[in-house]
């Protein structure tokens, strides 16, 4: 008997959905917040255990930025991730870092249920048709903000915090644009040097 694996089709945002998320204007502070703390995880990549364990003493400042170094809560493998400026501003929105103690949680979060509910509320007011849930925000980071940028696999796996790469390969798999948009660079490059004349 052999097993198989199915491969399953993981949902992320685009770059278009982050910008309608970020821009969305919300009356309720309620969706305010998980919006920021969803988009927080887009930008680093933190599953909602990570995020809802996140203390002061997790954050270090040095001559790049913050970092966010912490132990996956799911794996215990590390993570270490540079903060972009996005998750930057979300922090210092909701606690000034100076005044936390080493134990205190970085940002406020309600529950998992929760969030996932008014994620899905968010979604229907920015029109993202989407089934979105607070996991979807860490594969938004592997493919939209990370690897489609360029940044490579490698460091993409050791943000995740995953142990081995395999486990950051099956987000790879769906950046067919990224290798569009790369083989077209190539063909640029080479058009001159390396064309063909019929």
């Amino acid at each position: 008997y052999k097993s198989k694996v199915k491969e399953v089709v993981r949902e992320y945002l685009s770059e278009i959905e982050i910008e309608q998320l970020i821009n969305k204007e919300f009356k309720s502070e309620r969706l305010e917040l998980v919006r920021d703390i969803f988009v927080f995880s887009c930008f680093t990549g933190l599953a909602y255990a990570d995020v809802k364990k996140l203390k002061r003493s997790e954050l270090e400042i040095n001559e790049t930025g913050y970092w966010i170094k912490t132990k996956r809560k799911k794996t215990g493998g590390r993570a270490n991730i540079p903060l972009l400026p996005v998750p930057v501003k979300i922090i210092n929105k909701y606690v000034n870092l100076d005044m936390l103690q080493d134990n205190d949680p970085v940002l406020p979060l309600l529950s998992n249920q929760k969030m996932n509910a008014y994620i899905k509320e968010i979604a229907d007011l920015c029109g993202i048709t989407k089934n979105l849930s607070f996991h979807v925000a860490r594969h938004t980071f592997a493919t939209t903000v990370t690897l489609t940028n360029g940044v490579p696999i490698e460091s993409v796996s050791k943000m995740l915090g995953h142990k081995n790469i395999q486990s950051t390969q099956h987000y790879a798999r769906i950046v067919d644009k990224k290798v569009g948009d790369d083989m077209h660079l190539l063909s640029q490059k080479i058009e001159n040097r390396l064309s063909l004349t019929i």
